[in-house]
């Protein structure tokens, strides 16, 4: 990664290794990165969540936080487009969440307790039956998680419910 561009694709780990004042740069961005300094996290989360992910974690457009951190980390901006807002989540929910969930899960719990939210998910998936959900809380949109589901087959459903509230309903396919 050391003297690639950061773009949209890069994880946030390989950021973090070979530029090591991406830490604070993040963090000054949205201080919601904060949640980096996590040893647990550093060594999960951020090893395969790429920027774009991060930046739905954050809410706020991706090529904001691309831009930013180039600019703080000494590269060049180019033609970086505005892209706009940040990710809000889905706006209606589906009729499938109605019947409620089979299992809840803490995402900011399970990582504080170093815990994967995507493994434990994963697992609980696996025990229930094609068409029952899982109901993911959080105080950030687990952009990781939701990619994962979607990428296995599942349905998913994410939604920001108050200042720092998120939920993600994952539905087995």
């Amino acid at each position: 990664m050391s003297g690639s561009v950061i773009t949209p694709e890069t994880k946030v780990g390989d950021l973090l290794d070979a530029y090591p004042d991406a830490e604070e740069a993040l963090i000054a961005i949205a201080p919601k990165f904060k949640a980096l300094k996590n040893p647990v996290l550093r060594r999960t989360v951020a090893k395969i969540a790429t920027l774009e992910q991060a930046a739905r974690v954050a809410d706020m457009p991706v090529n904001t936080l691309v831009r930013s951190l180039r600019e703080a980390l000494g590269q060049d901006v180019g033609d970086l487009a505005d892209d706009g807002g940040g990710s809000t989540g889905d706006s209606e929910a589906p009729g499938w969440i109605a019947a409620g969930a089979k299992r809840e899960f803490d995402a900011d719990a399970m990582l504080a307790k170093g815990e994967t939210p995507v493994g434990k998910v994963s697992e609980s998936l696996a025990g229930l039956a094609v068409g029952e959900a899982i109901l993911v809380r959080s105080t950030f949109q687990v952009a990781p998680l939701i990619d994962a589901m979607k990428n296995k087959g599942h349905e998913v459903f994410c939604r920001k419910i108050g200042d720092d509230a998120w939920e993600a309903w994952v539905r087995k396919g």
